[in-house]
């Protein structure tokens, strides 16, 4: 299988680096429209819409991601639309149904990103409770299958410590298979992608700790008996016309962050990764510089001209990264750049080494 492009869609106001330094990249309906259209016809597979419903890291305006979903599968063809999720805050059998619609509406082209939960506020001025690390996890395992039971059984049955279905139905089905992704570092979010998920998420991060977590999460998934499992890797790209130009523009986007932001975030995240019971888990590693792109993705190492950039994409290939998931400073004219200039290089690259089926 040749590997595949996702990025994150800017549905919350602010861009992708938590950054004074200005960005060209809109945030509503329109622009998110704009930008799905621009991709599906160059080269990328998958869009990513983050769920958020507080003014984190700076973020003051977010559309919610479900209903955003909805409304680019009527205007998109071919893009496949992944919706995040954060269970305590929906219930399983409303958002299997909410995503058979979109699955529907998109003729085929819904999955799921289950995120369980880093923002204890987001919670609790919901009005919903905050649980432990593994507790979270421990409900997100249920959310899924509670999805995938009423996704592929005429009549479903539960009873689990978090939900519950008596002898509940959805009609219509998906049309396809709805993918579900999930992510984390914690032994909690290894062993449930080992058990429940089709792609495994990881945040950015060096080709020697990512394959430390492609192949742990391999023989979890080994040792549960469940069949292969793709990974998927955050990077945020910096491409331009010479190497000198993309370090200067990531040593803008350092030097402008907004520190204040930038430290509510970490302190936000410690609740999360770093509260697992093995103090190992998203961010709990993260320095202030790591955290200006808040999923890390400066780490993976998506910098320098097309030809750098695709070389490491290849190597991120070599190690069974699946999906790279990018993000961009200026997605007005990025994302078009990217798909013109990198993803042919990486094209080319695949079927010149013979990895396209690695």
């Amino acid at each position: 299988m040749t590997l595949q492009f996702a990025y994150w869609a800017p549905n919350v106001s602010g861009g992708l680096v938590v950054s004074n330094l200005p960005q060209k990249t809109g945030w509503n309906f329109e622009d998110n429209k704009r930008y799905a259209q621009i991709t599906e016809n160059i080269g990328f597979d998958y869009v990513l819409l983050q769920t958020r419903f507080l003014s984190s890291y700076g973020a003051e305006n977010q559309l919610e991601a479900a209903t955003l979903a909805s409304a680019l599968a009527a205007t998109t063809e071919r893009l496949n639309i992944i919706t995040a999720v954060l269970p305590g805050l929906w219930q399983p059998a409303v958002f299997a149904k909410m995503m058979a619609t979109i699955d529907q509406i998109s003729g085929g082209r819904a999955s799921v990103n289950v995120v369980s939960g880093w923002l204890k506020d987001e919670f609790t001025s919901y009005g919903e409770y905050w649980l432990d690390h593994d507790e979270r996890y421990r409900r997100s395992e249920e959310f899924i299958e509670v999805l995938k039971l009423l996704w592929n059984e005429p009549k479903a049955n539960y009873h689990g410590n978090f939900y519950r279905l008596n002898d509940a139905t959805l009609e219509p089905k998906p049309i396809n298979p709805i993918t579900v992704f999930l992510g984390g570092l914690s032994r909690a979010a290894k062993e449930m992608g080992g058990r429940v998920s089709d792609v495994f998420f990881m945040n950015g991060n060096t080709l020697d700790a990512l394959k430390e977590t492609i192949e742990e999460v391999k023989r979890l998934r080994k040792e549960n008996g469940q069949g292969p499992i793709r990974f998927g890797v955050n990077g945020f790209a910096i491409v331009r016309d010479t190497e000198v130009e993309a370090q200067q523009v990531l040593r803008d986007i350092v030097s402008n962050a907004n520190t204040e932001a930038v430290k509510g975030f970490k302190k936000s995240v410690q609740k999360a990764g770093a509260s697992s019971p093995e103090g190992k888990g998203m961010w709990a590693d993260a320095s202030l510089e790591d955290l200006v792109q808040y999923n890390e993705g400066f780490k993976t190492g998506l910098i320098g001209t097309p030809e750098q950039v695709a070389n490491r994409i290849i190597e991120l290939k070599k190690i069974g990264v699946d999906i790279v998931l990018t993000g961009f400073l200026h997605y007005e004219e990025e994302l078009k750049a990217f798909g013109e200039k990198v993803i042919p290089l990486v094209r080319e690259k695949e079927v010149s080494l013979n990895i396209v089926n690695a």
